[in-house]
């Protein structure tokens, strides 16, 4: 019953958005009257759209997935690219947006001690580290601890932890939240923690937790002494921005400790619900210095979204504090925003695999590639580099599930070696490359993820969470079934052609 109020929403919001297309249809035809007229305007704005597209930015996969309609439909082609296509903000936005940057650049100092301690250990590491750094105002650390967590049961247990030690603040921000075991214990804790006067707040992403939570339900935190918003509210209006969602998961506690990973407050990541059978998952816990990312990340997104203007300052944690956390390698959380025209986790992504000598080891539920990156992992399993990916047998969405698929063939061919996660779904989202370097967090290896959602990860160098990563990965390889090149050959052909069709329009799913 808690899904009615919830299935009425959507049943709403869904209608009123029938009603703006049927609305649209019903102006193009009533102006098709005057055809001539009416079709040399459309087919000018559709080859104008076209031109725009071509000389973009964007990426070639997009650029071909709204060309073809374009081309097939000129009428519609044009006026759907620009009510749709173009992920630009609003003059008002882009200064909200401005400002935010300026802050968080301001509150963000890099240490250059630190940054040339890593450039004499390694001036790759040290290049990667200034391009976050430069694109994500989030500087390189040391004095930070790192703890792995390779199972959502274990991040899940050292989360309550955690929680129940807070005393100033609790800063959690999730993609999905939902209720049940998990989410209903870390509630308990954090109106405990009201109680106590710690100050909580909570952002969750509304399309995220649109089928999980009842309508309204940030007013019941609130009621609870919670600080509650919800991220980029879905409305009946037409529009290309609703594509931008909050995929991130954080949690801060204190300015002392962090989380983050691929693990959403939901009771299928601690497989206290078996959705698609066993759910592997993955966290990475910072302690220290670093951690200071994480707070001014979240605080940036909270100041957008709740158009307010906090005092980063009063959450930062003291320099003696931090300075007493010994150093564990070097430690850079970053974030990604869809918003700047930046694709930073692709960059990041791409780099490690370009300068990868001896290994990598990728996780990601979705295996949706560009040609670039296709290109670069075949390229370096072309050179002899051990190139494994590891994805989930089961899908959570078929038609995601089989885009995932109809990259494996290529892959394969070039000597990429990849491997289903046998029991079920593997949600986990990182890579590890030779030992030294690695990135956990919220990237998936998809077009959504690196292209219109807010993300948000950790560069590790040289520390112990980072061989974690590589036990763990080494492990579960035990669990899956690799996949031959037979295996993409045995592919029926109806599936090969829709696989292929798929591909096509990924950048637009």
């Amino acid at each position: 019953m808690k899904n009615l109020p919830m299935l009425y929403r959507v049943i709403f919001i869904a209608l009123l958005l029938l009603l703006q297309i049927f609305a649209l249809v019903m102006i193009i035809w009533r102006f098709s009257s005057y055809f001539i007229y009416f079709y040399t305007v459309c087919t000018s704005l559709s080859i104008v759209a076209l031109l725009y597209i071509l000389n973009s930015k964007s990426d070639p996969a997009y650029k071909i997935a709204w060309a073809i309609p374009i081309l097939i439909f000129p009428i519609f082609g044009g006026l759907f690219y620009l009510l749709f296509g173009r992920n630009k903000l609003s003059k008002r936005k882009k200064r909200e947006m401005k400002a935010v940057n300026e802050k968080m650049n301001q509150s963000l100092i890099p240490n250059q001690a630190i940054l040339q301690e890593l450039e004499a250990q390694n001036h790759r590491a040290a290049n990667l580290s200034r391009y976050i750094d430069k694109y994500s105002y989030c500087p390189v650390y040391q004095n930070t601890i790192t703890e792995y967590l390779p199972l959502g049961e274990l991040m899940y247990e050292r989360l309550l932890e955690e929680l129940k030690k807070a005393e100033k603040f609790i800063f959690l921000e999730y993609f999905i939240i939902d209720e049940g075991v998990m989410w209903d214990s870390i509630l308990e804790i954090l109106v405990e923690k009201v109680q106590q006067g710690v100050d909580v707040r909570v952002l969750y992403d509304d399309v995220g937790s649109l089928f999980k939570l009842p309508y309204g339900y940030e007013k019941k935190l609130e009621e609870k002494g919670i600080k509650c918003s919800v991220f980029n509210r879905l409305i009946p209006v037409l529009s290309i921005h609703m594509n931008n969602r909050d995929h991130r998961k954080i949690a801060v506690i204190d300015g002392k400790t962090a989380f983050t990973g691929g693990i959403n407050l939901a009771d299928e990541y601690i497989n206290a619900y078996d959705r698609l059978g066993h759910w592997k998952d993955s966290a990475i816990l910072i302690q220290g210095e670093a951690v200071w990312n994480f707070t001014v990340m979240f605080l940036s997104l909270w100041n957008y979204e709740t158009e307010t203007d906090e005092d980063y300052t009063r959450f930062k944690l003291p320099v003696h504090e931090a300075e007493a956390y010994p150093s564990d390698g070097f430690v850079q959380p970053f974030g990604d925003s869809p918003l700047d025209e930046e694709p930073m986790s692709e960059n990041v992504y791409l780099t490690l695999i370009v300068q990868a000598e001896r290994y990598i080891y990728i996780n990601t539920p979705y295996l949706i590639l560009n040609n670039v990156m296709l290109s670069a992992l075949c390229s370096a399993a072309k050179r002899s580099v051990d190139v494994r990916i590891m994805t989930p047998y089961r899908g959570d969405r078929w038609f995601v599930h089989s885009m995932t698929r109809s990259n494996y063939e290529f892959l394969v061919e070039s000597g990429v070696k990849i491997y289903e996660y046998s029991p079920g779904f593997i949600h986990a989202k990182s890579i590890l490359v030779d030992d030294v370097h690695a990135v956990v967090g919220t990237i998936n290896m998809d077009y959504r993820s690196l292209y219109l959602h807010f993300e948000c990860g950790v560069y590790l160098y040289n520390t112990q969470s980072a061989l974690a990563v590589k036990e763990d990965y080494l492990a579960t390889l035990t669990k899956c079934r690799q996949i031959t090149l037979e295996d993409c050959r045995a592919v029926k052909w109806y599936r090969r052609l829709g696989r292929t069709i798929l591909r096509i329009f990924a950048p637009l799913m």
